[in-house]
């Protein structure tokens, strides 16, 4: 057997095929929008999170970023009053990022043309259960391979959300 013929090989030649080709497609909405994809996620993953807010390490986390590459698009974002910052009330080294109404509004006006590209170009060429099993197998892999993916999609620690609604 050829060993460049491996099924493995394959596999993740698909993945990255597939992930640039998507990428590609949903570029044009992220520009008019006047967002980088990297914006995109990170506004996406602060508005998806408990209070619309991550720690700036979960985000990292989350984005894949390293914290001084966080650091830079949390900066830029809040210049443009996207983001905003906010102190831990349990621990002064830590902060959130967190995403402002104005970013609200920027994300909700990219996200039905970005949606419409992911029905077109993604989950719309699957049939329901072919993409149930598609979602299980990438989240078992996510698990495997970043485990911290999901870094602070947790609700609040507990003394947080008393310290907030005692506010």
């Amino acid at each position: 057997m050829n060993h460049f013929d491996d099924s493995r090989l394959t596999a993740m030649g698909l993945l990255a095929e597939v992930y640039a080709g998507i990428s590609a497609k949903t570029q044009g909405s992220f520009a008019a929008a006047k967002l980088s994809e990297i914006d995109f996620e990170t506004l996406i993953r602060l508005a998806r999170s408990p209070q619309r807010r991550l720690r700036m390490s979960d985000l990292a986390a989350q984005t894949g970023l390293s914290t001084s590459g966080t650091t830079r698009v949390v900066d830029r974002l809040e210049r443009e009053g996207l983001v905003t910052r906010q102190a831990c009330p349990t621990d002064r080294r830590a902060s959130y990022a967190a995403i402002t109404e104005a970013g609200a509004e920027r994300l909700g006006g990219v996200l039905p043309q970005h949606l419409i590209d992911i029905d077109t170009w993604f989950t719309g060429l699957l049939s329901p259960a072919e993409l149930s099993a598609f979602l299980d197998a990438l989240r078992t892999i996510r698990d495997a391979v970043r485990p911290c993916a999901t870094a602070g999609a947790d609700d609040l620690r507990p003394e947080e959300a008393a310290l907030i609604s005692s506010e």
